[in-house]
This record gives C-alpha cells, structure tokens and sequence, in this order.
C-alpha cells in the first residue's frame, strides 16, 4: 500500500486561495444592530442563522423558480422529485413570494414570510420547524424589526453561483465563530485550517483507489456541526477524482448547526436523510452502512453520565455497553464526565474493512484513568487490536473559544504493512504561523507550508526530532504491588512455612512498568537501590465474576517527547548574581544621592 504523499496529499493549492468574505460577514451581522434591544447577543443567532440559511437557499433556487411556479400551476398534485428536477436541488418552493416580494406589504409581512416558509419541500421546512423560526417572526414583529431585517437580507448575494460552497463555508465559519466565543465548554468550532491538515492525513495513506477510481466513499462525522470537516473531505476528493461518487454522512445535536450543515449538503446535492438532528450517545442513525472514512471533533470533557449529562443519554450508552463487542462500547466505558473516547469506539464501530478514520481530542484521553479504568482498556483495546495509526499534536491556540492543547489521532482498519504493529507519534506543537490578528482565543493559524511538512513527516514514517515510531507494545503497562517484608520482634524478616517472605500489607505502593520489560530488571534499576528488601507482586486475576485488571495503556505524548534542558555553567549563574549585585548597589547608591540632595535643597530654603 504505497502513499499518495507528496503527490496528492501534501499539494499546498487545493483550497487555499485567500477568501474574502468580509462584506457578506458584515451586512449579515449589520442585522444585529436592529435586533438590540429586543435580543440579548447571545440570541442573534435565532435570527441570524436561519435568515442566512433561508436567503442561502432563496439565491439558489432563484434561477429556476419561475419554471416550478408554472408547473406546479399546472399541475397542482405534481410529486416533489419532479419539482426537485425542474429546480435543480433536491429542494424547491412553490410560493410567488421572495424576501423582496414581501417588502411591498409591510403590514402584512410576517403573515407572508411564515406562509413563504411553508411552500418550501418538506425536507427544508424541518430545518426552520427545528429552529422555530416563526417564534421569532412574531417576536420580530412585535418590537418592529422585522421589516427592516428582511430589507437587510433581501440586498445580501448569497447565490451559490457566485458565493460558492467554499466561500460560503467561510461565511458560516466566521458568524459560527463570533457565536462559539462564548460557546458551553466543549463545543470548538473546527478552523478551516484544522479540518484541511486532518483530511490531508486521512487520504495520505491507503486512499489510491478513493483518488483515481470511480467509486463510491462514504464519509461520516459523528458531531458534523456545520459540516466543516465533511465539506472538506469531499472538495480534497472530488479535486483529484471528479468520478467518485462522495456520500455525506452526519449527525448533530445542536439546531443551529444541524440547520447550516443540512442546508449546505441540500445544495450540495447530497441526500437530506443522510444528516441527522441526533445525539451520537443516544442513537447510531446509520446502522447498517459502514464507512471508508470517519473524521470528526468532538466535545472536549462534556458528561455522558451524572447530573450534567443530557436526558436519556447514561441510560442509552450503559444500554449499548452491555451489548458488548456487538454494539458500539465494547472496550469499556470511560469516566461519566468526559465523552470523547465513547466516540473513538463509535468511530472505529463505523469503519468498513479498509476504513480510516481522523479525530481531534484534547489531551485528557491520552492518560486519565488509573489502570483498570474504562479510559486505560479502551486505549489497550486500540493498542491490542492495532487500530491506532498515528497521533499529531498540534499547536495550542488554534480554536476559536479555548486555548488548549489537541491532537489528532488517526486510526485504520487495514494498516499498511510498514506500520503493522507501530504507533507513530508526530509533535507539530510548533508548526504554526500567528495570525495578525487574535479570533477569540486563535491566535495561531496552519498554513499550508505547515500542512505539508506535517504530512510529509507522516507519509515519510521516518524517525527524527519531531516524529517518533514505538512498537505498540510501548504504550501497554503493568501495574505491579509492592511491599516490603514483615518483620519479627527482633528485626529480622518473616517467612511463611515454604520460607518465602511474608509481606507487610500496610507497606503495599504500587509501580507502573512497561509491558515489554521484565520486572526484575524494572526493580533492579528503579525501586531495590532505594528500598533492597521490596517485593514485587501482580495480582492481576481474570478469573474472578469481576475481575482484578492490573495491565493497562497510556499515551504519554508529553514525556516522549519531553526535551531536558540542561543546567547553566555555576560559573555564568555566578556571573549573573554579580552582575544584578552591583546593578542593586548601585541603584541604592543613586536613591542615596538623590535623597541627600532632596535634604539640602530643603535645608536651604530655610
């Protein structure tokens, strides 16, 4: 399996023309100055989005819509795939009405607009039924701004002709952005930036087939939001394979961004039943199709389990949990506060044969959880079953509302055989470039130069500074007890009748070591130096109804890659210490000076 790299993967042009969106972002958020007052800011968005959304899909249907008009007229019980086909999208309106239309009566234009939104096809009704639009077109009405607002949008070119799927990812990407700056803890917004350098790693490896023949590739995130990720996987295929035939998957929990990711797929020209309003905890909505490719953020440290936890969702994850390895959470079940690695599991679930997947998470799933937690054997259970590939640090300060450090992690069902049995580990902590301008909490951004030498360093699977590649077993450990022998009343140690040391079970502590290393050599090194008489035991039992686990993994990124700076010559910290020595004497000297000649001024004046 050879890679598409630098070929394919590591080309800096594809999408990467600078997009200027600034007059679209800026009358789009010129409406909130008339919603002040009657909204709260963090409110906007219930007009915002779906007045873009419906202007979006006004623009696009504009073109065609005399021609439905005229044959709905004429044949008033015409079935929907034969309008679909009149106008183009999978989705049509058959009312004479448009946002400029309805201006010519201002007294009676919220009556008209809700009558406008019901004269769209079913499947682009749902979308302003799930964000109860019309609530706020009375409420609008009520404190007399929505003439005004409708004015605004009526003006704003959005047709996909000229504000094309990228342009308007860009459009949605920086509203989205303006709304996460004070989104709930875990929901981060995915740059532009991030979702390119996953999708280059994604296809770098294992996809020839995916770019040059023309199949079908299903692609699924599992928390789509706006369908970031899902529309950049597909414009990076479609790019170097025009034939392929790209089905988008997804599934999202919150309104807002289900509402732009549907509508961008509808005219996208995708199935509207393959994007689904619904928690990835709860429900699978796409059980029975597997998936060439996964790739997916989602929340960092949101609860699954507990008080915080969303309705329904403890009860529908321990549901599936007892399934076992027949249903999504066989490996285990992390902690009830974070619920990033029931996604890894659910990902991995998903994948067909040949299936890969990339995932962004923060640091917590790569070490919490002490050795028998959910957290440890779900990370053994990827180690055990060698499905995961690779994980890419990346640079902190890339997401829009939180400044911590993530990662990537690539998983493959079908690894090649170079990396059988390998974990390869990438620090690209450092490249990044600082924008010019801070975005909330972005203040670095992935250029594409960075994007390319963090994939060539995957594809090239060579070790050097900022690449490392451990055989799997690295990861797994032991966790040992160990105690000291008891002792008898004059001192001396206590054997039992077979003459092996009876052990002080009040002195028990316990030591962490590497799966591949045999204990003996552990202690010799680490632990009898300091106390001679330990004993190491593992009491691991697997036979128990609950059993005792005693082997585990973690992947402790940090510490592989941990640089140790080397201590300062104690001849140029002496230097140092002199030198601030006389810089204070001599301060003191001038404050001395300055207040002897402060005294005899004042003497003087006398």
């Amino acid at each position: 399996m050879k890679t598409i790299a630098p070929k394919h993967a590591v080309d800096v042009l594809w999408d990467d023309n600078p997009v200027d969106v600034t007059a679209e972002v800026n009358q789009i958020w010129s409406v909130a100055q008339r919603l002040r007052g009657l909204y709260q800011s963090d409110k906007y968005k219930n007009v915002i989005i779906p007045m873009t959304i419906l202007r979006r899909l006004e623009c696009a249907l504009a073109p065609t819509k005399p021609a439905v008009l005229k044959y709905a007229a004429a044949h008033p019980d015409a079935p929907a795939r034969r309008l679909e086909n009149i106008s183009g999208f999978p989705f049509y309106n058959t009312s004479r009405l448009d946002l400029k239309e309805l201006l010519a009566d201002p007294d009676g234009i919220a009556t008209g607009l809700c009558d406008y939104l019901d004269a769209f096809s079913p499947n682009v009704k749902d979308i302003f039924a799930n964000l109860e639009f019309k609530t706020e077109i009375r409420k609008m009405e009520s404190g007399d701004r929505l003439y005004s607002v409708v004015q605004s949008y009526s003006e704003l070119d959005l047709d996909p002709r000229t504000v094309d799927p990228v342009k308007m990812g860009y459009v949605f990407e920086d509203l989205i952005r303006r709304f996460s700056e004070n989104a709930e803890a875990g929901d981060h917004y995915t740059g532009r930036d991030i979702g390119k350098l996953m999708v280059n790693l994604l296809l770098a490896e294992g996809a020839d087939d995916v770019l040059s023949e023309p199949k079908v590739v299903p692609i699924l995130d599992q928390a789509c939001g706006t369908a970031g990720l899902l529309t950049t996987a597909y414009n990076f295929i479609r790019r170097f394979n025009p034939d392929a035939d790209v089905w988008l998957f997804g599934q999202e929990v919150n309104p807002e961004s289900y509402a732009i990711c549907l509508a961008e797929m509808l005219i996208k020209g995708q199935d509207a039943d393959n994007i689904r309003k619904q928690d990835t905890m709860k429900a699978d909505c796409f059980p029975d199709l597997k998936m060439r490719f996964v790739i997916e953020n989602p929340p960092f440290g949101t609860p699954w389990a507990g008080k915080d936890a969303p309705v329904g969702t403890e009860k529908a994850v321990r549901e599936e949990h007892e399934k076992g390895f027949s249903g999504r959470w066989g490996a285990g079940l992390p902690a009830g506060g974070d619920m990033q690695l029931l996604f890894v599991q659910s990902a991995v679930d998903k994948l067909a044969d040949d299936g890969r997947a990339a995932i962004i998470e923060n640091g917590s799933p790569l070490f919490t959880g002490g050795v028998a937690s959910g957290e440890s054997q779900i990370r053994r259970w990827l180690v055990e079953q060698d499905l995961l590939e690779a994980i890419v640090a990346l640079p902190t300060d890339l997401f829009y509302n939180t400044g911590i450090a993530t990662y990537i992690w690539i998983l493959s069902k079908h690894k090649a055989p170079h990396r059988a049995g390998k974990v390869q580990l990438i620090d690209a902590t450092s490249f990044c470039k600082p924008l010019r301008k801070s975005l909330g909490n972005k203040r670095f951004e992935i250029t594409p130069e960075d994007r390319k030498r963090v994939t060539e360093l995957y594809a090239a699977f060579e070790e050097n500074e900022f690449c490392q590649i451990h055989p799997a077993e690295d990861f797994l450990y032991r966790e040992y007890a160990v105690y000291r022998p008891a002792r008898g009343p004059d001192g001396s140690p206590l054997r039992d009748r077979k003459g092996r040391p009876v052990l002080d079970k009040t002195t028990k502590d316990s030591e962490t070591v590497p799966y591949a290393e045999p204990v003996e050599r552990y202690m010799a090194r680490e632990v009898l130096p300091h106390v001679p008489d330990a004993v190491a035991v593992f009491e691991e039992d697997l036979s128990k109804r609950k059993p005792v686990v005693r082997t585990g993994a973690e992947f402790p990124f940090t510490r592989w890659f941990f640089k140790r700076e080397p201590p300062r010559p104690a001849g140029a910290v002496l230097a140092d210490l002199v030198s601030l020595e006389h810089r204070v004497s001599d301060g003191f000297a001038r404050l001395a000076a300055l207040a002897a000649d402060d005294g005899a001024g004042k003497e003087a004046s006398k």
